[in-house]
């Protein structure tokens, strides 16, 4: 999917029914990798329709937005974060998919069956359920995949917090495939299995009926999302919940399902989020003694210890009430808008830097990277209220102006452009900055 040129045009219809896996495999087979459409890229603006939706919906039945909007920009700050990476090569799981691909297969199937198609999305779906298992039962794997498990909501938003590091363990489960599936059509299908998964993450949707049965739900994956000890290391399912009904994993939603990690991490900054547990592996490690131990430490479960079972034991998570109050930050109402223009504005630029990457330099497109980062940062420190929130910020609108004035960056508003170039002429390093700043970055990228 390297040349979009070469990709198919994607309408409104499949753009809306790709969601939900309502695909035929007529209008979805492509004969090379590079005619596969970055399904995941197009559907960006329904993501953000249906959050809006869920919103209203929300409002309307509840009295209250379905989650608040801390949590929701953390979400979407580790969405960004996770996708950083494409903007230099492509995906592990497609490369690596490739190379096997190319230099092992035992047979080719034909890649405009549709034969082939419907056993791609069984294999795809299965192996994704066991990567998500082994992503629940391996600390090392743990590492990256809590940070989808991090957040103490539970609704459209949260399907957008991903890991940066989970795609490197991930391709381990789909490899087999290459043996024998083409890539386009594999391509396809793990697009597929993704963006199915986001319309499941949501409180507004009940139960489903008979189709609870055979495919992953709301009421399911709600279960998964739970720290409740009923609801811990179950439902791993990504589209059909037949893989936990045939390997014991299974359950269906009872009592009131309270989110989050079993011990919560309060921080809304990204780094934070995407890393911390790696630090507690660290940790760890270096505090047990004996090699064995420091190796179950990193490939035994979460929960396990010196003379605990492999995932550890039950009892030691912690209960829950059902009356557990989430982190929220203690941010004023002010600032909080500020932050949400800000995000708004970095999420129109992450959008613009990735449809122009065929012409960006790559050192325009690092800096671009870094820039992206160093304001998700910014905004995490301010809605944590870090003591040093006010000077990273004051930081990141100097870099801004550094940025513009070099090139690499251009304000969202061409009629920013020439004040901005007066105000980087003018500026001294004084007690003025401070309080010039962060009102001249309400205006930026």
């Amino acid at each position: 999917m390297k040349n979009p040129e070469a990709q198919q045009d994607v309408s409104v219809s499949q753009r809306i029914r790709v969601m939900f896996y309502v695909m035929k495999p007529s209008e979805t087979s492509f004969q090379t990798l590079e005619e596969v459409p970055d399904y995941v890229r197009k559907a960006t603006p329904f993501f953000i329709s249906l959050m809006l939706l869920e919103l209203v919906v929300g409002w309307i039945r509840k009295g209250k937005p379905p989650g608040g909007l801390d949590d929701a920009l953390t979400s979407m700050s580790a969405g960004i974060v996770s996708q950083l990476p494409r903007l230099f090569y492509r995906s592990i799981e497609l490369t690596s998919y490739v190379y096997i691909w190319e230099n092992y297969r035992l047979i080719s199937l034909p890649w405009d069956s549709p034969w082939t198609w419907y056993l791609t999305f069984l294999g795809v779906d299965f192996g994704y359920y066991w990567f998500h298992r082994m992503a629940h039962e391996v600390n090392i794997m743990w590492a990256g995949h809590q940070t989808h498990h991090s957040s103490e909501g539970y609704n459209l938003s949260t399907a957008l917090r991903q890991s940066v590091l989970q795609i490197y363990t991930s391709w381990i489960f789909y490899s087999p495939l290459a043996l024998f599936i083409p890539p386009s059509v594999y391509a396809v299908h793990l697009q597929f299995n993704l963006l199915y998964q986001f319309w499941i993450h949501t409180e507004v949707i009940d139960n489903l009926g008979p189709l609870e049965l055979i495919l992953n739900t709301p009421s399911h994956h709600r279960v998964h999302h739970g720290r409740n000890r009923y609801c811990i290391d179950k439902n791993f399912a990504g589209t059909l919940i037949i893989w936990d009904r045939i390997f014991g994993t299974f359950e269906a939603e009872n009592e009131k399902v309270v989110y989050g990690l079993t011990h919560p991490i309060n921080t809304f900054e990204p780094f934070k989020v995407q890393f911390h547990h790696l630090v507690n592996i660290w940790t760890t490690f270096w505090a047990t003694p004996g090699f064995f131990n420091k190796f179950s430490v990193i490939f035994k479960g979460p929960g396990w210890g010196p003379g605990k079972p492999r995932l550890g034991l039950i009892e030691e998570i912690p209960e829950v009430e059902g009356k557990e109050v989430p982190f929220t930050s203690s941010a004023s109402q002010l600032l909080k808008i500020y932050v949400l223009v800000q995000f708004t504005l970095i999420l129109a630029f992450y959008e613009e830097t990735f449809a122009d990457k065929a012409v960006l330099s790559q050192v325009s497109l690092l800096l671009r990277v870094c820039f992206i980062i160093l304001t998700l940062t910014s905004i995490g420190f301010l809605l944590d209220q870090r003591p040093k929130a006010a000077v990273l910020e004051t930081l990141r609108c100097l870099v801004f102006l550094g940025l513009c004035r070099a090139g690499h960056l251009k304000p969202c508003f061409s009629s920013l452009s020439f004040a901005l170039e007066v105000l980087s002429d003018q500026i001294q390093p004084n007690a003025n900055l401070v309080r010039i700043l962060p009102y001249r970055c309400l205006g930026s990228i």
